[in-house]
């Protein structure tokens, strides 16, 4: 259920109304916008009674919300949600690129690329500590140390940094080191992970599942903002399917539905999302064209020799081309970069 304000109600008539959502054992979600003020209420396990609602103070109007997912709905939330991340706005009229390797393998080689990839034009810095791979016996990736390297990264760079956590007992560290705490797809429904990032101070970047449908993508979102963290950007990685040319299948499709249908922001991996160098150009210009509000693209300096999903790398020169491209498709559809 949906309760909307007033356009000049008072701070006291919303906290007046949110202690009446609370005191009936509900939860409420005051979601400020650009006319008026709306609070979700989550918690009901069936319909709630308007009346006792509409009479109070300041309320415009009781809307019973028909999807599963409340929060991340644009019935909620009209506007789009804009996650902000020091002085990097996601969702906004700016496209955000986030690069950097798959895996953090050496201080000397994040630096290198996140030199190459801020020269370029990359926002955020984006490599993994810890890595969930298919074979146990692939590299899993340098833990803590590997959090302290991107952290010396974005000391040198001013890049922020976008790193995964693989479980809830993992996020205060995750959270300690880095500026945006990033959900694989294989965690996406691993609802004690989503839960307890809900609680987190930072942003999530929500990664959408392997076979996971929009409905499911969305109510894994939903999750985390029931908990109170609504700094939630979600990302478009690939679904798996028949494909036998490619990693797997990148749905842009879906970056308009969601948009469509919520008002968070939602950002394209390429890399994953093809598994082949030389698609992620393509896609990446696919990506923005659709309205995807930035990318998640892997970079490193030596592909060959990488540790995890090298040919899905591009080198840093890859990098800066696909950069100058995206510069001259942003303004057609009023983007900038």
């Amino acid at each position: 259920m949906l309760i909307v304000m007033k356009q000049d109600a008072t701070p006291d008539e919303i906290q007046g109304v949110s202690r009446a959502i609370e005191a009936r054992g509900f939860k409420a979600h005051p979601i400020p916008g650009a006319q008026r003020t709306a609070i979700g209420v989550t918690g009901n396990r069936g319909a709630v009674d308007q009346p006792v609602f509409e009479s109070l103070p300041g309320v415009f109007e009781v809307i019973p919300v028909t999807h599963g997912y409340k929060l991340v709905s644009r019935e909620v939330k009209p506007e789009d949600t804009i996650v902000e991340i020091g002085d990097v706005r996601v969702g906004g009229r700016e496209l955000v690129i986030a690069a950097g390797p798959c895996a953090v393998e050496s201080l000397e080689q994040v630096l290198t690329v996140a030199r190459g990839v801020k020269e370029a034009g990359a926002r955020l810095l984006r490599g993994g500590a810890f890595k969930p791979r298919t074979s146990p016996y692939s590299f899993q990736g340098l833990g803590e140390e590997g959090l302290k390297i991107l952290a010396a990264a974005r000391e040198e760079t001013g890049l922020a940094v976008v790193t995964e956590v693989l479980d809830p007992e993992g996020v205060d560290l995750v959270e300690h080191y880095a500026d945006v705490i990033q959900i694989g797809a294989r965690n996406m429904q691993n609802f004690s992970l989503l839960k307890r990032c809900g609680k987190a101070g930072k942003p999530v970047l929500l990664k959408r599942g392997l076979a996971a449908t929009l409905e499911e993508f969305l109510m894994s979102a939903e999750y985390i903002l029931a908990e109170g963290n609504y700094d939630v950007i979600l990302c478009e990685r690939g679904v798996r399917t028949f494909s036998d040319f490619s990693r797997n299948t990148l749905d842009l499709a879906v970056v308009p539905a969601v948009k469509t249908r919520s008002h968070l922001p939602i950002v394209v991996d390429p890399s994953h999302g093809t598994g082949r160098r030389d698609k992620v150009r393509a896609m990446s210009r696919g990506a923005v064209a659709v309205g995807a509000d930035g990318l998640l693209v892997e970079v490193h300096h030596d592909p060959d020799t990488a540790l995890s999903d090298g040919p899905q790398s591009l080198t840093p020169k890859m990098f800066a081309t696909l950069m100058g491209e995206l510069r001259q498709i942003a303004p057609v559809i009023g983007r900038e970069l």
